[in-house]
C-alpha cells in the first residue's frame, strides 16, 4: 500500500508517498482500509516536530479517518471486519491503512459518506468539548468565533446555534462569512477590513461577549479577550496565524475573566467514556439533519501537498479530505 512518510521532523518538503508493508492488527487493535483522511492544520504541526506530541518515525500524518475494518486484533469484541468506521487517529491517516486502539473507533452511520465522516470527529469532536465541557456555554449567552470558516470554527457556529447562543462569526473576508451565515451565524464581523474591538462593542451594545472560541490567536487575541464581558470565558484551541499571543495576566483580574485551554486529543484518551457519549450526540444531531459539515476541496493521496497547503495557508473553507483511490 501506498503512504505519506515523515522519516525525520522538519519541512514539509521532506515528505515521500512510498510503498509500505500492510498494517497488521495487535491486541485491542483495529486495521481500517483508509477511504478518506480529513487534513487538519496540526499536521504540519508534527510533520516539523513543533506539535504537543511526537510519533515515532517514521510515521505518516493524518489524525482523523473514515473507512472499512479491514482486520480484528484480539480482544476487540465490538467491531468486526467489514464495518464502515470514522477514528481519531492523531497520525498515520495519510495512508492505504491505519491501525487503530479499538476504543478510538466508532461506527459510521449509514447516512454519511465516507468524506463526510472523515471531516467530522476533530472539527466538531473539539468544538464540542471546548464549548459544553470547557465553556459550559448557556442558552441566551453570545458566542464570538474567530477563523468563524474554518474547520473548527464553522463547526462551532452550528455547535453554538444548536446549544442556544447567540453566535457572531469573524472571520478575514466575506466570502468566509457567509459561509458562517449559512451555517447558522446571528452576525459577522470582518476583522481583515474592520476594527474587531469597536465592532464587537457595536453587536453586544457594549456589553462584550460571553465566550470566545479562539483557534487563531496572534493579534486578534488580545482585542478579543478585552472584549469579555464580567465573567467570561476565553477558549484558547489553537495557533492558526502561526503566532502564539503573549497576554498580560492582569487583564484576566481586572475583567473577571478566564482563559480556558482546549486539547480534546488529550480529552479523548483521558476519558474515552465521556468523548464517545460528545460524539455520539453529535453524531445524533447530524442525523436529525442539525449539523451539516462542509468539505471545499477533496485531493487524492498522490497530491497530499496541495491539501496541506490549503489548510495551513488558510485558503480552505470548512474542511478539506484526502480520498483514497
Amino acid at each position: 500500500m501506498k503512504a505519506v512518510l515523515a522519516k525525520s521532523f522538519g519541512p514539509l518538503d521532506q515528505l515521500v508517498l512510498e510503498e509500505v508493508p500492510a498494517r497488521h492488527a495487535g491486541p485491542g487493535e483495529v486495521v481500517i482500509a483508509v477511504k478518506a483522511c480529513g487534513v487538519n492544520f496540526f499536521d504540519a504541526l508534527i510533520v516539523q516536530g513543533k506539535y504537543q506530541t511526537r510519533p515515532p518515525l517514521p510515521f505518516s500524518p493524518g489524525g482523523e479517518v473514515a473507512g472499512i475494518v479491514s482486520e480484528v486484533g484480539e480482544g476487540v469484541g465490538t467491531l468486526r471486519k467489514g464495518m464502515r468506521v470514522l477514528a481519531f487517529t492523531g497520525h498515520g491517516g495519510y495512508a492505504g491503512e491505519v491501525t487503530v486502539d479499538a476504543a478510538s473507533v466508532i461506527p459510521l452511520p449509514e447516512e454519511m459518506d465516507f468524506v463526510t465522516g472523515a471531516s467530522f470527529p476533530i472539527t466538531y469532536g473539539t468544538s464540542y468539548h471546548a464549548l459544553k465541557d470547557r465553556a459550559q456555554l448557556r442558552g441566551g449567552e453570545t458566542l464570538l468565533v474567530l477563523g468563524a470558516a474554518g474547520g473548527v470554527g464553522l463547526a462551532a457556529v452550528e455547535i453554538g446555534r444548536i446549544m442556544g447562543a447567540r453566535v457572531i462569526a469573524a472571520a478575514s473576508s466575506d466570502e468566509k462569512l457567509a459561509l458562517a451565515r449559512q451555517h447558522g451565524a446571528d452576525a459577522l464581523i470582518n476583522y481583515g477590513s474592520a476594527d474587531l474591538r469597536e465592532r464587537i462593542r457595536a453587536e453586544t451594545g457594549g456589553r462584550g461577549v460571553d465566550v470566545v472560541y479562539d483557534p487563531v490567536g496572534g493579534g486578534y487575541a488580545e482585542p478579543a479577550l478585552r472584549s469579555l464581558a464580567a465573567g467570561g470565558r476565553y477558549l484558547v484551541i489553537g495557533f492558526a496565524s502561526g503566532e502564539i499571543p503573549k497576554i498580560a495576566l492582569n487583564l484576566l483580574l481586572l475583567k473577571m475573566v478566564s482563559m480556558v485551554g482546549v486539547f480534546w486529543g488529550a480529552f479523548a484518551k483521558a476519558e474515552p467514556q465521556r468523548n464517545a457519549a460528545n460524539l455520539a450526540e453529535l453524531l445524533g444531531w447530524y442525523v436529525q439533519g442539525k449539523l451539516r459539515p462542509h468539505v471545499s476541496a477533496t485531493f487524492p493521496l498522490e497530491r497530499y501537498r496541495e491539501a496541506l497547503d490549503a489548510v495551513i495557508e488558510r485558503r480552505a473553507l470548512g474542511k478539506v479530505v484526502i480520498e483514497m483511490s
